[in-house]
């Protein structure tokens, strides 16, 4: 008896996962035909922008060689688009006549980048960013050409500015909003993002409106003209002004589009024989474009595909965590607040930190985070579940390991977390996944949890939750490998050992020089080993290593600020500002046994670390601020170490 049909349209992350969700349930339903556009295999998307920035090579961002879909038995064309859906007829056609029947189709034709109607976009040097070819082209016009100007300050538009810098470009970004990353930050995370990267070389065009791109002599992009006469050089425009979803095909094959390729819960069109899922699909009168929905998609299809019946797909609270040249960032839910709503604010200028957590009737409904994201996954739970913060909200600011939580007081963060907790936001994978994986497959390290739940295995940022939930799962049977052979971090195959030798012997001064020297396979490092690195420089070095405030708020967190000199301040915490007479005469001690010669008050203190919370009347929408919490930082109190 022949197997019933199934062709998908897209060979794309969305796409793809609905095949593997649908092959773990159901493997021998389907005769499976997969149709992608691009010549190559399915990839990470997400990681295009270190291949642009060479920490990256095409083959390390494959998630499915081409061995996978032949040991699947699917049937992969590669560069070949399709042209028709002959509903009628059940069948596929591509443009060069290949055609495929299909008892059931699968739609995931993604996104395109939006090119700004403008005249030159046509013009040779002018591309979006969507896909390895738009890469391969960047990288090639950064060998040749000087000036870039990437127009929009989304996270897209940032990757790439990054990219073509750490390629040796001379690189503006212009953003027609007031502030970069508008759709994820508030201003004031935006404006220290903004600080940061322009410390790194990056330049910055705000509520600039582009009217023309400039031909050249040679026929090729030259300038960019804005609506206010002004224009700068621009051999290389790249358009980051945002994406569209891809449904033209669907449409003009009958299907109902909005917008977008409209779906129910089940992620079917009005065609019950056809399906969609991603980046190309409105649900709800909603358009995702970020990974977590649409591999919830993905589950909810594969469900449906193999005949359970019994997912729904209703919608998604998101949350972004994302890592701008090497900065961390995140948000969640609804960050800028409002009528109705407070906000507990952790705001640390000095020490490149700052939290903003919305309430509304004692829950926590949005927040955002620059320079320390580690909390990020436990507030966006907190965030899903509605859970009541009445009980813990003095100490909210402050994280979980200060909190704790109800019932795992003193556990670690990786114990207390839910099954459903998401851990890895790039890929979707929840802590119950990798606990199940670890007990059903007999997992004993990371490199083995990454292969077989991919969490960890994109950006990175959460491999220290996903060993923390090893050891949680496995205990004793849990053992790293020895400090003087692991590698720091993801970034190097060099251990700390290793590192601080180099630092020593070959007397390198800047984090930008041991990772030269060490062949750090990103540039800018991560938020692991940054602090490691700054430390081991500072104290290797105290009188000539140059000190990277970015990569010290590790340490402040422990509230002890080290600074170039070798010498590090101590902030005492007061919970609420108070203290007792026993407490401030210990601080005297101090400071009398290490000689210490000026002690400031917060009043006197240069730089504040200080937490306020702010409540919007319902009635007049004005906003007033009270201070809950305030912390000086002495940075002339300091202990010789």
């Amino acid at each position: 008896m022949s197997k019933p049909r199934l062709v998908l349209i897209g060979n794309g992350m969305a796409g793809v996962r609905t095949v593997e969700e649908l092959l773990k349930i159901k493997p021998d339903h389907y005769d499976i035909t997969i149709f992608g556009a691009e010549p190559h295999p399915n990839y990470n998307r997400i990681l295009l922008s270190p291949v642009l920035a060479g920490e990256m090579t095409i083959s390390e961002i494959v998630l499915n060689e081409l061995e996978w879909y032949k040991e699947k038995g699917i049937k992969l064309h590669t560069g070949k688009q399709i042209k028709t859906i002959d509903r009628a007829k059940r069948k596929v056609i591509a443009e060069d006549g290949t055609e495929e029947e299909y008892d059931r189709l699968l739609i995931a034709t993604g996104s395109t980048p939006f090119m700004l109607p403008i005249p030159g976009n046509d013009l040779p040097g002018v591309i979006g960013y969507r896909d390895i070819k738009d890469t391969d082209e960047m990288i090639e016009a950064a060998k040749l050409h000087k000036h870039a100007v990437v127009i929009g300050g989304g996270l897209l538009g940032l990757e790439a500015a990054n990219g073509l810098k750490l390629r040796g470009m001379d690189v503006t970004v212009v953003h027609l909003g007031p502030w970069l990353l508008e759709r994820q930050l508030d201003e004031v995370a935006a404006k220290m993002l903004q600080k940061s990267l322009e410390d790194k070389g990056l330049k910055f065009l705000l509520q600039k409106q582009t009217e023309m791109l400039v031909q050249g002599e040679s026929g090729r992009v030259a300038a960019v003209r804005f609506k206010d006469g002004m224009t700068i050089p621009a051999d290389l425009v790249v358009m980051a002004a945002g994406i569209r979803p891809n449904y033209a095909l669907a449409e003009s094959s009958g299907i109902y589009c909005n917008r977008g390729i409209v779906v129910n819960d089940t992620m079917q069109t009005y065609d019950p024989k056809v399906y969609a899922v991603g980046e190309c699909v409105t649900h709800r009168g909603i358009a995702y474009g970020l990974v977590a929905p649409l591999f919830e998609q993905a589950k909810v299809a594969a469900n449906h595909l193999a005949g359970y019946g019994i997912g729904r797909y209703t919608g998604s609270v998101t949350s972004t965590k994302l890592k701008v040249t090497g900065i961390d960032l995140f948000s969640a839910g609804d960050y800028m607040g409002g009528e109705g709503t407070e906000e507990i604010v952790l705001n640390d200028p000095y020490g490149g930190v700052y939290k903003k957590l919305v309430i509304k009737d004692n829950k926590l409904v949005g927040g955002v985070m620059y320079g320390d994201t580690a909390d990020g996954p436990w507030y966006f739970q907190l965030l899903k579940d509605g859970r009541d913060i009445h009980d813990i909200r003095d100490q909210l600011i402050f994280g979980q390991s200060l909190v704790g939580d109800v019932g795992h007081a003193g556990n670690s963060k990786a114990a207390s977390m839910p099954d459903s907790a998401e851990v890895c936001g790039c890929n979707g994978i929840t802590k119950g996944v990798i606990v199940q994986a670890i007990k059903a497959k007999g997992l004993f390290t990371l490199d083995e949890v990454k292969k077989h739940t991919k969490a960890a295995s994109s950006c990175g940022s959460c491999a220290g939750l996903v060993e923390q939930i090893l050891a949680s799962t496995i205990g004793g049977a849990y053992t790293p490998a020895a400090s003087d052979k692991k590698p720091v971090c993801g970034c190097t195959e060099q251990s700390h050992k290793a590192v601080r030798e180099a630092i020593l012997n070959q007397h390198l001064i800047t984090k930008e020089a041991v990772f030269k020297a060490l062949e750090w396979k990103t540039p800018n490092g991560c938020d692991k080993c940054r602090p490691a690195v700054n430390y081991y420089l500072i104290s290797t070095w105290p009188h000539e290593a140059k000190d990277d405030p970015q990569s010290r708020f590790i340490n402040e967190r422990s509230h002890a600020n080290i600074q170039k000199d070798g010498t590090y301040s101590v902030v005492p915490r007061m919970w609420g500002g108070l203290t007792t007479p026993n407490e401030l005469r210990a601080i005297a001690d101090a400071a009398e046994k290490y000689n210490v010669p000026t002690v400031k008050s917060p009043a006197a203190s240069v730089s504040t670390c200080s937490v306020s919370r702010r409540k919007t009347c319902p009635a007049s929408g004005l906003t007033s601020t009270r201070p809950a919490w305030s912390q000086a930082m002495p940075t002339a109190s300091r202990f010789a170490p």
